[in-house]
């Protein structure tokens, strides 16, 4: 008996040890973490992988943080971190821009991609191959400006007219869908549309706005904050910058399990697309950066110049002020 009440107590003792090395923390330990929450661009995807990485593995928690992350809801993650009810945010480039023109102190904090990975998706029977081809088609697209505008820019290119596209909102219709039922083109992203694509055994032609202009490299997705917290709690920013920065090189270095950690926070995701799309996104990350998140003055100038140029911006924008790569670990 005396022999079995030892090996209780033993296996009791091993538990525990187990338990206060579990990455969740415990009670105790989320009293002494700072809570702060991220707000998603979107539903989870693999643009946010590093995200969930940093808190399943517990790089939040080694530095000192509890992070909660959150869906956007009718309020945008921009909203809610420019009014403060979030500390962080996944926004882009575009949004971060509109942003500050406005006199919203929105920040970006990193670049979740290096280079822009979005272009025109069209099923291949569409035998759309180039900005020309796309007049006397039907574009679907979310109700920006921005599209037009986008569109346009690269048809100049090959002397076509934007006006000769027709253009109308998609909705909440997927790409599948609407192409199915009624339009030739929609704006993708590859890493996530475009790899599903494959999946489905649906060829698609890609036109990457990247292959017709540079000012069109523009950074999408980003992390971001707000100027007031940038002034008034830089500390909570580069801890919460490192732990992130572990993720993302986690996910980089180790694509496979990076997709098991998403698909286990988020157990609706398709399984296939997270893992076939994690393998292609993972070392665009960083490309040909020095460190992940590293963002670039240039990108930003020529991104807004020609937001400016085509009539999108009121004014040109400062763009030293719009981001800072200070908080990414060295």
């Amino acid at each position: 008996m005396k022999k079995l009440l030892l090996l209780f107590f033993g296996f009791l003792f091993i538990w525990s040890l187990a338990g206060c090395s579990s990455d969740e923390p415990t009670a105790r330990e989320k009293d002494s973490l700072k809570k702060v929450s991220i707000v998603l661009d979107w539903t989870p995807n693999t643009n946010h992988t590093g995200i969930y990485v940093a808190k399943e593995k517990g790089y939040f928690k080694k530095h000192g943080l509890d992070v909660e992350i959150l869906l956007p809801g009718e309020a945008g993650a921009d909203q809610l971190v420019a009014s403060g009810k979030a500390e962080f945010g996944v926004s882009y480039q575009e949004g971060i821009t509109q942003a500050r023109i406005q006199g919203i102190p929105l920040v970006s904090l990193a670049a979740v991609i290096q280079h822009n990975t979005s272009g025109f998706a069209s099923p291949k029977a569409k035998n759309i191959v180039s900005p020309k081809d796309f007049a006397g088609k039907t574009y679907g697209g979310w109700g920006s400006p921005i599209e037009k505008e986008v569109i346009s820019s690269l048809m100049k290119q090959e002397n076509a007219d934007v006006e000769n596209v027709k253009i109308v909102n998609m909705g909440d219709s997927d790409f599948f869908t609407a192409v199915k039922r009624d339009i030739d083109f929609a704006w993708i992203y590859y890493g996530w549309t475009g790899v599903e694509a494959e999946l489905r055994n649906e060829p698609i032609n890609m036109v990457y706005l990247t292959d017709y202009s540079n000012k069109l490299d523009y950074y999408t997705p980003v992390i971001s904050t707000n100027e007031k917290m940038v002034k008034n709690d830089p500390e909570t920013i580069k801890a919460f910058m490192e732990a992130l920065t572990e993720g993302y090189q986690f996910a980089i270095d180790q694509p496979s399990e990076s997709a098991d950690i998403l698909i286990k926070a988020v157990p609706d995701l398709d399984e296939d697309l997270v893992k076939k799309s994690q393998e292609w996104l993972s070392p665009k990350y960083q490309d040909d950066a020095d460190r992940w998140g590293e963002q670039k003055l240039e990108v930003w100038k020529n991104y807004s110049e020609w937001m400016f140029e085509n009539g999108l911006l009121e004014k040109e924008l400062d763009a030293e002020k719009a981001f800072t790569n200070e908080f990414l670990p060295e």
